[in-house]
């Protein structure tokens, strides 16, 4: 019986990161249509990151942290939720939801360059050719007519390249520095703090702040989802899948989210899916699963 309960669990908890995960894109781009992008990613943020810290209390977790592990929850803050993430949807305004999904998906190939470049260490044949293709579908990802034609289209991109760049930055530093133990309190604290950040950033852009109560039905379900389901559920389900399966097979997500990001878009959003971004999210996708599946030392 806890064999059976153990598969399904994890069965759910790979939906979760595939599926939930992959609906983010859609989610934030709905949102970001009615309210301002900082105020939009301050609320999200800090809701779930009380809601985490609350749930961590109740689990009796240490809430305490030490001044230095304070500064590098600032730190990584900064990298994922304030710059990576919240700008990436200021992005979004501009560029569909789905091609957005396949600009992150790049993120194994920026954290790869960057730790070689960082260690000094000389990439496997496997690495290279992942880092081949995956340029190779960038650049005919960007070089699309509809999106060299608007200036607004070619802003986004290339915000969304610093944002990627700013994601994969702080994936390398949190492996690498000193964060609380427990998930719940680090990444409460991160989402606690980048929320204030982003408030202050909004106030700073002088957006307009509304009450929920205010909002449409649809901006509503979207922040609903962002906080439970892309927030809480699907981290909390990614946290254990790193513990009871291999790291390989989680990163799986990476080539995934963007394949029901883009069906999700053309869907409920009515994007246009070209021929030269299918066979560029084809290349691209490639190139990332060759990045994410090498064996690792």
């Amino acid at each position: 019986m806890i064999l059976r309960n153990t598969k399904l669990l994890i069965i759910l908890s790979f939906i979760a990161i595939y599926v939930v995960w992959g609906s983010t894109y859609l989610f934030n781009k709905v949102a970001v249509t009615e309210l301002p992008p900082f105020f939009l990613a301050s609320i999200r943020f800090f809701t779930a990151g009380c809601i985490m810290i609350s749930i961590a209390y109740v689990t009796k977790a240490n809430l305490k942290i030490s001044k230095k592990e304070f500064k590098n929850i600032c730190i990584t803050a900064f990298f994922f939720l304030v710059y990576g993430n919240s700008v990436f949807v200021w992005a979004l305004q501009f560029v569909d939801s789905g091609f957005g999904s396949l600009m992150a998906s790049t993120n194994p190939l920026f954290v790869l360059v960057m730790m070689r470049i960082i260690d000094q260490k000389p990439m496997k044949k496997k690495s290279i050719l992942g880092v081949v293709l995956g340029i190779l579908g960038m650049i005919l990802l960007v070089s699309q007519e509809e999106l060299t034609t608007s200036q607004n289209s070619l802003i986004g991109v290339l915000v969304m390249l610093t944002c990627v760049l700013s994601w994969s930055y702080g994936s390398i530093f949190v492996a690498k520095t000193i964060l609380p133990k427990n998930f719940l309190v680090s990444t409460g604290y991160q989402m606690v703090f980048g929320g204030i950040f982003l408030a202050l950033i909004s106030f700073v852009f002088q957006e307009h702040w509304s009450s929920p109560l205010n909002w449409t039905p649809n901006v509503q379900l979207s922040m609903f989802l962002l906080v439970i389901f892309g927030g809480i559920i699907a981290f909390t389900a990614f946290n254990y899948l790193l513990k009871v399966v291999s790291t390989d097979k989680v990163s799986t997500s990476a080539y995934v989210n963007p394949v029901i990001a883009l069906f999700m878009g053309w869907y409920f959003l009515d994007e246009k899916l070209s021929l030269q971004s299918i066979i560029a999210s084809i290349i691209l996708l490639t190139g990332v699963y060759f990045i994410t599946s090498r064996k690792r030392q």
